[in-house]
């Protein structure tokens, strides 16, 4: 028997930014936009592009420009249209077209499992799959998004099972993530997929049970919601999504899916930088401008001529 089809996706948005303050003091970390689209705009598309059919954002205070944003902006469509601008007013309008998007409150900060659980209600007890917005993964190229690629190995494990994302991180920065342990699947592609026996939130330097760490993409079975309720406080005093899943791990099982694609961390300054530069050099009307600056910035910065663009 097939598992049912992942219809629902929740995404958390509740966080203050502190990262990219003072840009964040007004404006939500989630509408800071790689070149010219909101980072979440490009999270809620990987979602569409899926075969999610309704997005679930968990929001906080201060984060009403995100659902305005999904919404129809009536006076400045109908300026584009009047001025003609038929390609720009197709950009804007596209994404409210596209997304079924509801909003729910967080009204306290108690961590990201509780984030979820906050969810539960409107997900109506199904299956979710749980986007976060400060990982960014590119799959040009590719048949499936990364969240897709997920949903397909959900399906095929028949929908008792979770599945999260796994990249493997470089030996120092382990103590960064969630860390797994597991055993490769016999025949999985390349080894990609593992069945998961622990998963450690943030381990002390040195103590990381392996280098695979947890990136911002899982999907969740509908008995993860009793799990998340009866889930303690953990790492922080927050209730730690990674903790449920290890509890799911235990139960039901967890898989754990090295992804194929490009994960750029929008949550760091540096990683903010790099996918602006990644998808500006992706896009014909930005590529030969931005290869030229950034070879006169090397030049400039390193004038031994030591770097390269």
């Amino acid at each position: 028997m097939s598992a049912p089809r992942v219809r629902k996706a929740v995404i958390p948005a509740a966080g203050l930014g502190t990262r990219f303050l003072p840009a964040t003091k007004a404006v939500p970390k989630e509408m800071l936009p790689i070149v010219d689209v909101p980072t979440i705009q490009l999270v809620v598309e990987e979602a569409l592009d899926a075969g999610i059919e309704e997005v679930i954002l968990v929001t906080g205070r201060g984060k009403a420009s995100i659902e305005d944003h999904f919404d129809h902006a009536y006076e400045l469509e109908d300026t584009l249209l009047r001025r003609s601008k038929r390609e720009l007013l197709e950009q804007v309008a596209a994404i409210s077209r596209r997304v079924r998007l509801i909003s729910v409150r967080q009204k306290e900060p108690l961590g990201l499992g509780h984030a979820v659980l906050v969810a539960r209600q409107v997900a109506g007890g199904e299956a979710v799959a749980v986007l976060l917005g400060d990982d960014l993964i590119d799959t040009d190229g590719l048949p499936r998004t990364g969240i897709g690629q997920l949903v397909d190995e959900y399906q095929r494990q028949g929908g008792a099972a979770g599945v999260i994302a796994l990249l493997e991180v470089a030996p120092g920065q382990e103590h960064l993530y969630g860390v797994v342990a597991g055993e490769v699947v016999a025949g999985s592609d390349e080894g990609r997929l593992l069945r998961l026996c622990d998963l450690v939130e943030k381990p002390a330097p040195g103590t990381a049970p392996s280098r695979l760490a947890i990136i911002g993409r899982y999907v969740l079975p509908p008995s993860i919601w009793p799990i998340l309720e009866s889930t303690a406080p953990g790492k922080g005093g927050e209730i730690q999504l990674t903790d449920a899943l290890k509890t799911l791990a235990l139960g039901d099982g967890c898989f754990g899916l090295r992804f194929r694609g490009v994960r750029h961390d929008a949550g760091d300054r540096l990683g903010y930088l790099g996918a602006n530069l990644a998808y500006a050099l992706k896009r014909p009307d930005l590529r030969p401008g931005l290869l030229a600056l950034m070879r006169d910035l090397v030049r400039e910065h390193d004038p031994r001529g030591q770097g390269s663009a």
